[in-house]
């Protein structure tokens, strides 16, 4: 299907083409990019209703601000498709989150207007913080620095941590405040309602933006602000009891104002940038805004994948046969029929109940499953403290966000030997969203810590029966239970759930000269490849691990004692991982093998479908047969094509 923009941003391939147009041009061209986005991301997928919602907010900033010199940070990314279409990828958006194609997200190596790469949240104001410092330091007084960031990514340590620090600096930056009361679910906590409080004080915008106006209008320009801001001051104790968080932490507050009036907003711009130091400027911004459905439903429009878009229907795939659900869902449905029967069960997310799935029990058991907000750190101390009350606690987070929270899983959990339950949902490779979001990292990050256990189940049964036996009594150790993005293997997964012996495996099937060690979903990989090598008369052992700490010595001393060929397995980095533990297990034991491992490389992988990233890899199960081949030393014979 091709795509084409609308007249005037179809000439439009820089800011500096932006810049020719007439500020009243201005709604035309917000009008058009809005469009193009949904043309676009109807057809092709992608994260939709965050940039809809910052249209006339991008036109804004690239009208008034000379980017790249001025410096744009863009929190996570997701509101940062328009930026991308008007910085010269118009033409090539099509291709966006596409193997080998633009990313989902700003990407410093993609264009010099992506002045940080982002994926996950609230690093827009420490960064921008770090370039205005760095500026500053330069010389270069007349350089803007704008980290724009949502009111979901506020609520994380890390963006008080900036806002904190910003306070006491001279350096020329704006942080704007994009409030839609959305992340990808309902935002929640203080913070939301403060802002919800500043938003209703009518009585205190109203009075404040009269006198600035009417004093803009006395001789003596500086007098008149000066005078203003003192006014301004005062009336905020008294008008509005909670509007002094960002100006207690020195951070001069405008706002808020309609996100959605590009007019207004390229006016306030041009206004800020002519004040110096450390500010912030408050937005109302509907996430989805243009397009009717995603402004009813923010969360089930977040990213919706392909879509019609003039019904609004979400095409979903077809099958004629039953299909395994999802791994989340299965935990989703797993921790309720668990929490039914032990009344010390709690559920914990930062910010992903609909993501994790734990929106079945925080709707069915609303006392006992919590979303804390964008705050991993957080809801991993939160889950310790609870966890030293006797509460079982599962705590799911994303792998790639646990590295956001490692000092407290060791300082709060390992080290007190807490029984905190980490499901590590999106493990492995999770496709389109890209090196920012492949969980390639927890189980060399985890196995290396004492006191926890590391584990991933094979298929939907084992995941249950992991859930089951990490919440037993007689278990009184940290269990993190890892598993990937997407559907498992099982259409009628909900199996009676069993207890698994800590640190034991299992053996799949026998077999001869090779064994095959699998950890997690990947086992089913070497499953596709065992079938396949049945038609050459190949006969591997497979051997389900399911804990990468602790190993299963005796299953172990069984295989290094009968195979001297050994292939391990997993969804993680080679680097530190299952296979490591494997090398180190015959190391500390004398064995010798010839032993190959199997996982994520030692470099970036970049975005495309899981299935096209596993075959860049090495790690689908054409791969496996292949190695498992070569080491048996049997020619790979490559079928010769008949032409004509």
């Amino acid at each position: 299907m091709d795509i084409k923009p609308g007249p005037l941003l179809e000439n439009i391939n820089s800011p500096a083409d932006l810049k020719k147009l007439s500020k009243d041009q201005m709604l035309q061209v917000s009008e058009e990019l809005r469009q193009f986005i949904i043309d676009v991301v109807s057809v092709h997928g992608g994260h939709f209703g965050a940039s809809l919602g910052v249209v006339e907010l991008t036109v804004a900033l690239h009208y008034v601000f000379n980017t790249p010199y001025d410096q744009l940070v863009w929190d996570v990314g997701h509101q940062a498709y328009g930026h991308k279409i008007l910085t010269g990828r118009r033409d090539n958006f099509v291709t966006n989150r596409k193997y080998q194609g633009l990313s989902g997200f700003p990407k410093r190596s993609e264009s010099e207007y992506d002045t940080f790469g982002v994926g996950h949240s609230s690093t827009s104001i420490s960064a921008a913080l770090g370039m205005a410092m760095a500026s500053h330091y330069k010389g270069e007084e007349n350089r803007q620095h704008v980290a724009i960031i949502g009111d979901g990514a506020m609520t994380a340590g890390l963006a008080f941590e900036g806002m904190n620090h910003a306070g006491i600096e001279k350096s020329n930056l704006l942080i704007i405040l994009n409030d839609n009361c959305m992340s990808i679910d309902p935002n929640v906590g203080a913070l939301k309602e403060y802002l919800t409080d500043i938003t209703t004080s009518h009585t205190f915008n109203e009075v404040r933006d009269g006198i600035w106006k009417g004093l803009g209008k006395l001789p003596g320009k500086n007098f008149s602000r000066q005078m203003a801001a003192k006014i301004e001051a005062g009336l905020k104790g008294i008008v509005s009891k909670s509007s002094n968080l960002f100006e207690a932490l020195n951070l001069r507050y405008f706002g808020p104002i309609d996100g959605h009036n590009v007019i207004k907003l390229i006016d306030t711009l041009n206004d800020l940038r002519d004040i110096p130091g450390p500010k912030l400027l408050h937005i109302k911004t509907v996430k989805g805004k243009g397009y009717q459905l995603a402004e009813k439903d923010q969360t089930k429009w977040h990213a919706p994948g392909l879509f019609d878009k003039v019904t609004g229907e979400i095409f979903k795939k077809s099958f004629d046969t039953p299909q395994p659900i999802k791994y989340q869902d299965v935990f989703g449905h797993t921790i309720i029929e668990l929490a039914e029967k032990n009344p010390a069960i709690m559920g914990i997310t930062p910010a992903m109940p609909s993501g994790c799935s734990l929106k079945f029990m925080m709707e069915k058991m609303p006392e006992r499953a919590f979303d804390v907000g964008i705050c991993e750190q957080h809801a991993v101390t939160l889950s310790a403290g609870l966890a030293t009350q006797g509460m079982r606690v599962f705590c799911n987070i994303y792998s790639s966000f646990m590295q956001r929270a490692y000092d407290m899983v060791v300082h709060d959990v390992a080290i007190q030997k807490l029984p905190v339950i980490f499901c590590l949902d999106r493990a492995g490779l999770v496709g389109e969203d890209g090196p920012t979001h492949h969980g390639c990292y927890d189980i060399a990050y985890l196995r290396c810590i004492p006191n926890m256990v590391v584990s991933a189940p094979m298929d939907e049964a084992e995941l249950r029966n992991l859930m089951y036996t990490a919440q037993l009594e007689e278990n009184m150790l940290p269990f993190s239970i890892r598993y990937p993005r997407g559907e498992g293997v099982m259409p009628q997964w909900r199996t009676p759930m069993e207890k698994i012996e800590i640190g034991k495996g299992r053996k799949i099937k026998d077999g001869e000269e090779i064994a095959i060690l699998s950890f997690g979903h990947p086992g089913n990989f070497a499953s596709a490849a065992i079938r396949e090598l049945k038609a050459d008369g190949i006969n591997p052992a497979h051997y389900d691990m399911r804990f990468a700490k602790p190993l299963d010595e005796k299953l172990l001393h069984e295989v290094f004692s009968k195979f001297s060929k050994i292939i391990t397995i997993e969804d993680g980095t080679i680097v530190g991982g299952f296979g490591s533990a494997i090398l180190e297990f015959m190391n500390a034991h004398g064995y010798h093998a010839e032993v190959k491992i199997m996982g994520i490389p030692d470099r970036l992988v970049e975005h495309g479908t899981p299935k096209q990233l596993y075959a860049e890899i090495g790690l689908d199960a054409g791969a496996i047969a292949k190695n498992i081949r070569e080491m048996l030393g049997i020619e790979v014979r490559v079928p010769v094509r008949v032409i004509g």
